[in-house]
């Protein structure tokens, strides 16, 4: 019988996304993001406090426990090897696994999950490259930088997103900025913030606020 339900994971997980070195993570914000009711949230994070999931306290928000913590993380690293099953083997696109994954992760198969992450070599990161927890919870740390903050004449590589609309996702394939696509910065627009790059030999102007959403590290 499955420990926790797929609506726990879902909460738990949520709340390990918008919590930041400890920080409780308001009800309202886990509400916009399952798109669910204040009242459900509260009743939701109540149970998971009485599981000794989460630590809850009324107007000051809601913060993992260690077991929660460990449970988040567990669910985070199904989604996200589920990930790269989907693109590496079975080619779905970037823009197109997360509502599959969604699902996916849910499934409660510790043995499959080990089988899967073998198969695949053990990857670190997802295909949006997200870093993926290991059976025990680590996390391999990259000191990755917002596209936009890179000064004209360098030199970067595509390390990541921070946004994962399907939208964002498909005009990053349009303009070839991948994950681990190399990037020139040819110059920084002072007037708009925008960015003039050298993508795979084509020239072209990124907006600023695009450019924050992503995440390079050096080449």
């Amino acid at each position: 019988m499955k420990q926790h339900s797929s609506t726990e994971e879902d909460y738990l997980k949520v709340i390990y996304k918008f919590s930041a070195e400890g920080a409780s993570v308001a009800t309202n914000t886990i509400s916009r993001h399952l798109k669910t009711s204040p009242a459900s949230v509260t009743d939701m994070v109540k149970r998971l406090g009485e599981k000794g999931l989460v630590d809850y306290q009324p107007y000051k928000g809601v913060r993992l426990t260690e077991a929660g913590q460990r449970v988040a993380l567990k669910t985070v690293r199904k989604h996200r090897l589920w990930e790269v099953f989907l693109v590496n083997v079975l080619h779905f696109s970037w823009d197109n696994v997360h509502e599959t994954a969604e699902q996916l992760e849910h499934i409660d198969s510790p043995e499959l999950i080990q089988k899967i992450d073998e198969f695949l070599g053990y990857p670190k990161f997802d295909p949006h490259g997200d870093p993926i927890p290991s059976a025990t919870g680590e996390i391999v740390e990259r000191e990755t930088i917002p596209l936009a903050e890179c000064p004209a004449d360098s030199r970067v590589t595509v390390a990541g997103v921070t946004e994962h609309s399907k939208e964002f996702l498909r005009y990053l394939d349009r303009i070839g900025l991948n994950i681990g696509t190399v990037v020139e910065v040819l110059e920084r627009i002072e007037f708009d913030q925008s960015l003039m790059l050298n993508v795979k030999g084509r020239e072209i102007v990124l907006s600023g606020g695009f450019a924050r959403q992503v995440l390079v590290i050096d080449s």
